[in-house]
């Protein structure tokens, strides 16, 4: 099944320094962004408090927080989760109340608006836990580049092909945080496992892409790289694009109909997948190229036995 009935024939490397360009601004504003406004990072790794609370009838959520920050929680975070009647509290950390007097606070509040609320669920989570989490979720995503440089050496014989890899897999994480930074929407460890989804995504990709120019140097011998590339990515395309729009249908289902507790994961599955297309189109191959990927990169025996062959 193609997505195009004709086989394309687009200059994807003729027109990689525009993209190049376009990447470099977007990487930049990304970590301008990172800089300077930070991320919204969500209890799990701030440390603080998260209460869930059932109310019979659909609540008005600004009334809910003017309640809280009433009690004396203030930048009291309030939000649905799961359905409009069920919503999620979250508040900074609170090192001089006990659990037990928190949740008697809030429910305090809550009873205020509504006598039939039922406050289900009060987890806390220290700054000593937060940051530990902080600390894995950096070295999650350290340990996926460097095992992704090393997969693609091995596999593809040559570290042209990895350096493209890598810096394609770093391409998608920063821009996927850059949009977090510039939006402002929570960031929690659900997106952390949605970046990691999003590598792993990406790569694949560009691992198609990459078998693929392995098989059309080996069938082109005359080819210029330039001209394989593009043949390459050109044969690729359909797969690519179809697997791109089908993931970003469900994806998008999820973010409009999951609710608040699965949109920071949804969006950065919709934003990954964008970003993950693109780079494994226009950036992992190209920057091979410009590296000066040839046949004889990907086969160097080839070369060898040519030479030890002449008279």
């Amino acid at each position: 099944m193609e997505f195009f009935k004709k086989k394309t024939k687009f200059p994807f490397m003729g027109t990689r320094k525009v993209w190049y360009g376009l990447s470099i601004l977007l990487v930049s504003i990304s970590l301008l962004s990172l800089w300077f406004r930070g991320l919204n990072l969500s209890v799990d790794f701030t440390g603080g408090v998260t209460l869930e609370a059932h109310f019979p009838s659909e609540p008005n959520l600004d009334r809910v927080r003017s309640a809280v920050e009433a009690a004396g929680f203030a930048e009291a975070q309030v939000q649905n989760f799961g359905s409009s009647r069920d919503i999620s509290i979250r508040l900074p950390p609170q090192p001089s109340l006990s659990p037990a007097e928190i949740r008697s606070r809030v429910d305090s509040a809550l009873l205020a608006i509504e006598p039939n609320v039922k406050l289900s669920k009060v987890d806390i989570v220290g700054p000593q836990v937060g940051q530990e989490l902080r600390d894995s979720s950096v070295w999650a995503l350290l340990a996926t580049v460097i095992l992704i440089f090393i997969y693609v050496a091995l596999r593809f014989n040559t570290l042209k092909l990895s350096v493209g890899a890598i810096i394609a897999a770093l391409h998608d994480p920063i821009l996927v945080l850059g949009f977090f930074s510039l939006t402002q929407m929570p960031f929690d460890l659900a997106v952390v496992a949605a970046i990691l989804a999003v590598i792993g995504y990406s790569l694949n990709d560009t691992v198609v892409v990459f078998d693929r120019i392995r098989e059309c140097f080996v069938a082109n011998k005359r080819a210029t790289p330039v001209e394989v590339l593009d043949e390459s990515v050109n044969s690729t395309l359909s797969r690519t694009v179809m697997t791109s729009v089908t993931t970003l249908i469900v994806v998008v289902v999820l973010y409009t109909l999951g609710g608040p507790a699965l949109q920071g994961f949804s969006a950065a599955i919709i934003v990954g997948v964008i970003v993950g297309t693109y780079s494994s189109i226009y950036i992992a191959g190209a920057i091979a190229l410009d590296l000066g990927l040839t046949a004889e990169s990907l086969f160097p025996t080839r070369k060898k036995l040519a030479i030890d062959d002449m008279p």
